[in-house]
């Protein structure tokens, strides 16, 4: 007891207490502060990303982040206001992180291109594509992954490194898309003939446009066949049954008026070898 006694009594001691109480009180309040400001910056930030259309997952992300780094710089002043070296910690941190880095590179790449593609968003959920070497329905565009549905409503998970890194080809990102067939007639056929029945279908067909007014050239003078190129403009929604019917009523009409739509065929000449020749 008189030990303690002696030790409360000694002023060097209590002038030691006192000051690192207040250091620690002041270290203290930085970080609360740094904390706080960490917070309102996030939030604020995510707002700002938010009314820039950006994605809202990325935007969480982008706020989150930016009061880590707030709230990590508010703890290194706080340690370096009780006096304590930082620049060996940091040194480590920075190790550890590199560390990390390599030994999640794909993962880091997977999120750098989830980040690109939430921010340039050349898709978005409900589009038609064909990325990462497969062709459905994007469903959802995560961090690190994106979820496709294939025409066969199968579920496909890509890593978004997969879909950046390659060409992605969006069915859905115009209002209108043109359809391009080939209509072979043959060689006998008369050419214009042909021409106006298409162009009959096709004025006939409500979903396929006028303007731009249609295309019916003749592409190439087959083996077999007078190839004409058809291309016309229709909505995308209705693109597939359109493109369907349109093919489906070219047979119909030439089959009426005697147009014919050759398959692939081969003359055949048998030569008789002549006794003694």
């Amino acid at each position: 007891m008189d030990d303690i006694v002696d030790v409360i009594s000694r002023p060097d001691l209590i002038e030691l207490l006192l000051a690192w109480t207040g250091r620690i009180a002041v270290a203290l309040l930085i970080f609360i502060v740094g904390r706080w400001i960490a917070r309102i910056m996030g939030r604020q930030l995510e707002k700002a990303l938010t009314r820039a259309h950006m994605d809202p997952t990325l935007a969480q992300f982008g706020g989150t982040i930016a009061g880590a780094v707030i709230t990590v710089i508010a703890l290194i002043a706080a340690l370096t206001h009780l006096g304590v070296q930082v620049t060996s910690l940091v040194a480590i941190l920075g190790a550890a992180t590199l560390a990390i880095g390599l030994a999640m590179r794909d993962s880091l790449s997977n999120f750098a291109a989830g980040a690109m593609l939430m921010g340039y968003r050349p898709f978005k959920s409900g589009d038609f594509v064909e990325a990462g070497g497969q062709m459905g329905v994007v469903e959802t565009v995560g961090i690190f992954h994106t979820k496709i549905r294939t025409t066969t409503n199968q579920e496909i998970i890509i890593p978004n490194s997969r879909i950046y890194g390659d060409v992605i080809t969006n069915y859905s990102a115009r209002d209108r898309r043109r359809i391009d067939v080939t209509v072979g007639i043959s060689y006998d056929d008369d050419i214009t003939e042909a021409k106006r029945i298409i162009h009959e279908v096709i004025s006939a067909d409500s979903r396929l446009h006028q303007d731009p007014p249609p295309i019916i050239w003749v592409g190439e003078m087959a083996d077999s066949s007078i190839d004409l190129w058809v291309k016309v403009w229709t909505d995308l929604d209705p693109f597939w049954d359109a493109r369907s019917d349109l093919l489906e009523n070219i047979k119909k009409q030439f089959d009426e008026r005697g147009i014919t739509i050759p398959y692939p065929q081969r003359d055949v000449h048998l030569y008789e070898e002549k006794p003694g020749s």
